[in-house]
């Protein structure tokens, strides 16, 4: 048994993430939390609302909240569409807990005793429209690399490049859309990435079959220009983790909290530490997932994310907790994911662009989007979503070829032999060559499902859904019936434990639907099927099953309609 520590990128409670957020990291590494469990490993999944910065002031300011009050609301609504998308994380934390702010101030005051971190003098954007000075991100213009609109002062969304405010062209304040701005002096602290440059490049090097996509974005920004830069983690805000505290050995920084993206990636840590407070345990619960002089050296850690958060974690957190000085666990893997587009434009938070979580579950259950979701993830290349697309996905996959089979097998069953496992008779060369073909398609979706090859496990996991329907047709168990029913008997016994099968290797990806399959089969056996023929006989002769209702419904095209209308503008 293994342990594995599995984060997400911390989504901003800015309000409700759409499903292009969600695909990018949260569903991921869902999936992958929920298949090693179900292997049997001991998995530690965490995540939090990411509550400081600027996002959640503008937010709350939009919405006449004090900004404590609307990240505790937001978090409680964050928290409940997580669990209709089933994400089943061991902590749903927030970045602004007590044990975060400690955990940031501890982190700084390392890295100020090592001499990573500096005071320095800068030039900021003050609004006199806002009468206050403007953080990056309060900050949107043109981006000089693409020309997109909408770039914020730190970061463009489209491009990714890393900016600064004066680089913007035409910046206007994002609080006020003011273009009264003026550039002002000001003292900010500054962690000084670029002395840890050589040591992040050979740790990034030292990693063993990250995706391309990973690696290459991170050495872009060690090597691109000039290089790894120092970068500012301190930001003129009132909300966020002070930067005066007791033992704090910076003067002149009244006032000023830590920058969000300093402050975020340590949620995880302290997330995990939020975990065993609420379980009741001690320190030593936390630490043995964290700390490789305490027990975490034998700890494999994976993180999930979109391409834009890949900079922060490969560079910018590595440096936090190698420049520490302290045995911190570092990442092991970091799975990173490319955009998923909208229907021919782009899913954005900002413009109320494409379909949110909330949206969503309102028109369908969870399963429905984690499958479309999934089996079409962005890994290698942007990906899109079409409503089109997602309703030959859900009739073709989850109706015909996985519903259709419980359907079939199970009203057939009732009809013929009762709401029971049937006795039959003995197994034949048909069936052998059903089990060798289950064992084959297996092995190869547990491959790909433990290099985390999202759409080729899902591509294993439909197949495996075919092998079942190609063998009800062979086998025609209705025809059968007629001449030979002892056999046809044999054939609905395997076949309902090819259910209870399905139930279970289909769990990461459609939870819900499993459960219910399980459920109406009366079995609690989720032990998984390292055996094919000895797993199609847990189902004894003589065990109770309820035939289900619909699984999955078909999507009509006049509905699908109806939703590209509805659909076809912003929130």
């Amino acid at each position: 048994m293994a342990r594995i520590l599995i984060t997400s990128a911390l989504p901003y409670i800015n309000g409700i993430k759409h499903l292009g957020n969600l695909v990018g990291s949260q569903l991921p590494a869902d999936l992958y939390a929920r298949y090693m469990r179900a292997r049997g490993h001991e998995v530690m999944f965490i995540c939090a609302t990411d509550e400081h910065g600027t996002p959640a002031e503008i937010a709350a300011a939009k919405a006449g909240q004090p900004v404590a009050e609307y990240c505790a609301e937001m978090h409680n609504v964050q928290a409940e569409l997580a669990r209709g998308f089933g994400l089943s994380f061991d902590h749903f934390g927030r970045s602004s807990s007590p044990r975060n702010h400690a955990l940031t101030q501890h982190f700084a005051e390392r890295l100020g005793d090592a001499g990573l971190i500096e005071p320095v003098s800068e030039k900021q954007v003050y609004s006199h429209g806002d009468g206050r000075f403007l953080p990056d991100r309060y900050i949107e213009g043109t981006c000089p690399n693409c020309g997109y609109e909408r770039a914020r002062g730190d970061q463009c969304e489209n491009c990714t490049k890393q900016l600064t405010p004066l680089e913007l062209i035409d910046p206007r304040s994002a609080i006020s859309g003011a273009t009264d701005l003026e550039v002002r002096e000001t003292r900010h602290l500054h962690l000084r990435q670029s002395k840890l440059r050589d040591t992040l490049d050979d740790w990034i090097d030292s990693q063993q079959g990250w995706p391309v996509l990973t690696t290459s974005i991170a050495k872009k920004w060690l090597h691109d220009g000039d290089g790894l830069q120092d970068r500012g983690i301190t930001r003129d805000l009132d909300w966020g983790v002070p930067v005066q505290f007791e033992g704090a050995p910076w003067q002149g920084m009244e006032g000023k909290v830590f920058y969000v993206w300093f402050d975020a990636p340590i949620e995880y840590i302290a997330a995990t530490a939020e975990w065993a407070d609420s379980e009741g345990l001690d320190e030593a619960a936390w630490r043995r997932w964290w700390r490789t002089d305490e027990g975490a050296d034998d700890v494999r850690y994976v993180q999930f994310m979109g391409k834009d958060n890949v900079p922060f974690h490969t560079l910018s957190f590595p440096a936090t907790l190698i420049g520490s000085g302290e045995p911190w666990k570092m990442v092991d893997y970091i799975k990173s994911f490319n955009y998923l587009n909208y229907d021919g434009g782009q899913f954005s938070t900002s413009l109320g662009r494409g379909v949110f979580m909330d949206q969503a579950l309102d028109i369908l259950p969870g399963d429905y989007w984690r499958w479309w979701l999934l089996s079409h993830a962005p890994e290698n290349s942007d990906a899109e979503f079409t409503w089109e697309n997602f309703q030959a996905s859900v009739n073709k996959d989850l109706a015909d070829v996985l519903g259709n089979l419980v359907s079939r097998v199970t009203k057939f069953c009732r009809s013929k032999f009762g709401e029971v496992v049937p006795e039959g008779g003995a197994n034949g060369p048909r069936e052998a060559q059903l089990v060798e073909n289950l064992a084959t398609r297996l092995r190869a979706y547990e491959r790909h499902m433990e290099a985390m090859e999202v759409r080729k496990s899902a591509a294993e996991l439909r197949a495996l859904w075919v092998l079942g329907n190609e063998y009800l047709q062979e086998a025609a168990p209705w025809s059968t019936f007629k001449t030979d029913p002892d056999q046809a008997a044999a054939q609905i016994r395997l076949s309902l434990n090819l259910i209870r099968l399905y139930a279970v290797v289909s769990q990461p990806f459609i939870p819900a639907a499993s459960a219910r399959i399980m459920a109406d089969l009366g079995c609690e056996d989720w032990s998984w099927p390292k055996d094919i023929a000895t797993s199609l006989q847990v189902l004894a002769p003589g065990h109770a099953f309820t035939v289900p209702e619909v699984l999955f419904a078909k999507i009509s095209d006049e509905r699908r309609a109806e939703w590209e209308e509805q659909f076809a503008g912003g929130r």
